[in-house]
């Protein structure tokens, strides 16, 4: 059974609490803004394999070197934070540490990604066929566009794309997530789109990569997870 600390109890740690127990992982610990240092302390003594963050961007940047003695392994599930990359590289480096990274943890958009790259090498050669972005979210995630869409055309770049990629962005409702890549050309249009049905999708990868993770150093993302390249 892998040992878990959870930094972060919104509705995403409270989902990966939920259902921890079907991937083989033990929750011995929680952890938000509000925990006291004796709090802090109390849950270091546990010997976690792994601490799974759905947390916020300030809260990680402020926490990771503490995050980091206290379990081996990192799952980094918090947005908003991409310029502190450099630092938390050097941070998990430093610890001799492993940790899968991602701003989604949901199966289904890397199989999404993987699909929009072959698309986007072959329509490098049609200049009428443009590309475009869309993801949509609940009114009350921050970021905009999401840290998936820009990973995805970071993935088309990957491909070979080098012409303008059109991004646009939803916040409203209750909207889980869903992302849509396109190309449009003359008379007809291609999409590949994935949606989320329910937010424990984001749980059970996550927990995936906490399983993943374990004996491992350095930095991954769920692609390395999932053997997509």
């Amino acid at each position: 059974m892998t040992r878990a600390i959870l930094f972060g109890h919104g509705r995403m740690g409270t989902l990966v609490g939920l259902h921890a127990e079907a991937h083989g992982v033990e929750v011995v610990g929680v952890l938000t803004h509000e925990s006291t240092p004796e709090e802090w302390d109390r849950i270091a003594q546990a010997r976690a394999d792994v601490v799974i963050d759905f947390a916020t961007g300030e809260a990680l940047q402020a926490s990771l070197e503490t995050l980091c003695a206290m379990a081996p392994t990192l799952i980094v599930g918090s947005t908003g934070w991409s310029a502190f990359e450099p630092e938390a590289r050097a941070i998990i480096a430093r610890h001799g540490a492993g940790a899968v990274v991602a701003s989604n943890f949901s199966v289904g958009a890397y199989l999404m990604e993987a699909a929009a790259k072959a698309i986007a090498s072959s329509a490098q050669a049609l200049d009428d066929y443009e590309p475009f972005v869309h993801e949509a979210h609940h009114s009350k995630k921050r970021d905009a566009p999401s840290g998936t869409a820009l990973q995805l055309v970071d993935a088309l770049r990957q491909a070979g794309l080098t012409r303008p990629v059109d991004m646009s962005s939803t916040r409203a409702g209750h909207i889980p997530g869903t992302h849509l890549f396109g190309v449009d050309g003359p008379a007809e249009t291609v999409t590949i789109t994935h949606t989320v049905r329910d937010r424990s999708t984001f749980a059970h990868g996550a927990l995936r990569a906490a399983r993943w993770v374990q004996g491992k150093q350095g930095w991954y993302t769920m692609r390395d997870v999932l053997g997509i390249g």
